[in-house]
């Protein structure tokens, strides 16, 4: 990404016009303007269907011809995900698009009229001019491998608040009909827990069966570990249970269905988690990050969804930004405010490095001895708070590197380089 706002100026010319585009989910608006502000043509209103963006082009096309125009350009906004299919469209025509923050839409709408009106022609109007003055940034689609990364993580976050309400499910089952369950088995989703819940039997049924029966039942998945011991002490709480018998046929069906649920949702788990292996494979610098103590798989997994091929940035500061860890400060003749990350970027993004960062000042040598100095130096120390985030800004880099350089990473070499960290080491040794 660029953000030099000159550069973005600069290649607005004479020759350039300035497409803005107000997205919808059913009918955009475009208008047309130089890089003066002087409008072309009426607004142009199209449908999300492919043959409305083929009139799109067209119209494109022909305001290029009757302005002797060279170039193109085209903003719009990053309105939830519908502006992504018109994206991808014109990236596929060679288009140059652009996006504009919505935040700076909102806030700019009053310069030409004075009047906080909102509407799409008018929108359309305001993202053009935020394109004229270099107030945009040039998103990154993902293509190919990380395309198909984005798309993983997106179904393992839907898999995963699936598991999680099939969990809260079956757990309040347990506890409707047979709450001693639990007492018995700590976790019900251990593989015996699981498989005596398969006999989809209540606490009173249960005793009916012999313990020979459910041993029976239960070595189909269990060879070892829960033996007659342990069915006798089920049977036992099953016979003083307190769990409902009433509805007794439609709650063996409930159970059974959550179940299924349940190892349906495992199954596809780990084929997601199979496929996301071979997509990391495919990218390079991945086997040396993870070669990284306290980084696993689904942290790399995580960055590279997020923020892409790193060929597309030329400074770890740019993914920094894109995190929203970059940091702002409010000041005023002598007053000084505080210091805070500026959280704008990708949440998502940001959380990922902050959970991994805890587990590396936790388990890496290199980045426990960043952090304590962070912590306790004695000029000028960071809060723990402040040392994460700073933590994270160090795990940018060096990922960064790495997907550069397909190099190795060393703890002491990651401490020599760091020029307060290298003279700590040297008054230590």
């Amino acid at each position: 990404m660029n953000y030099n706002q000159n550069e973005k100026i600069a290649k607005i010319t004479s020759q350039t016009l300035i497409i803005g585009v107000d997205i919808a989910k059913y009918k955009h608006v475009a208008r047309a303007q130089d890089f003066r502000g002087l409008e072309f043509s009426a607004p142009l209103y199209f449908e999300n269907t492919d043959s409305s963006f083929n009139c799109f082009i067209e119209w494109i096309k022909k305001l290029m011809d009757q302005n002797n125009m060279e170039k193109v350009i085209v903003g719009m906004e990053p309105t939830g995900h519908y502006w992504l299919n018109l994206a991808h469209f014109l990236k596929g025509k060679n288009i140059k698009f652009v996006v504009v923050n919505p935040m700076h839409v909102k806030k700019s709408k009053e310069l030409d009229d004075n009047s906080p009106t909102k509407n799409d022609v008018k929108d359309a109007r305001v993202i053009a001019q935020l394109v004229k003055d270099g107030r945009y940034a040039e998103p990154n689609i993902p293509q190919g491998v990380f395309a198909e990364l984005r798309v993983a993580r997106k179904i393992r976050d839907l898999l995963s608040v699936d598991l999680q309400a099939v969990q809260g499910q079956v757990h309040n089952w347990i506890d409707r009909y047979f709450p001693e369950f639990l007492t018995v088995f700590k976790d019900w989703e251990g593989k015996s827990a699981i498989q005596l819940l398969k006999l989809n039997l209540l606490p009173h049924e249960l005793v009916a069966l012999s313990e020979q029966e459910i041993l029976v039942h239960l070595r189909k998945a269990v060879k070892r570990a829960v033996g007659l011991s342990k069915i006798k002490e089920l049977k036992k709480v099953a016979v003083a249970s307190i769990g409902i018998r009433e509805g007794s046929d439609m709650a063996k069906l409930e159970l059974r269905t959550l179940i299924d649920k349940y190892e349906l949702i495992n199954e596809k788990f780990e084929e997601l988690e199979s496929n996301i292996d071979k997509l990391l494979e495919q990218i390079p610098g991945v086997e040396q990050m993870l070669a990284i103590k306290g980084i696993g798989k689904d942290t790399i997994a995580g960055f590279f969804s997020e923020v892409g091929d790193l060929s597309y940035y030329s400074h770890p500061r740019q993914i920094i930004k894109l995190a929203g860890l970059s940091l702002k400060e409010n000041t005023s003749g002598k007053h000084k405010g505080q210091t805070k990350i500026t959280k704008r970027g990708r949440k998502t993004l940001r959380a990922l490095l902050f959970r991994v960062a805890m587990p590396l000042v936790a388990k890496n040598t290199a980045f426990k001895a960043l952090h304590e100095y962070f912590t306790k130096r004695p000029d000028n120390p960071l809060k723990k708070m402040q040392s994460l985030i700073a933590i994270c800004n160090k795990l940018i880099r060096i990922l960064f590197t790495i997907g550069k350089k397909q190099c190795d990473f060393s703890e002491e070499r990651m401490l020599r380089d760091i020029p307060h960290m290298a003279a700590s080491l040297q008054i230590a040794a």
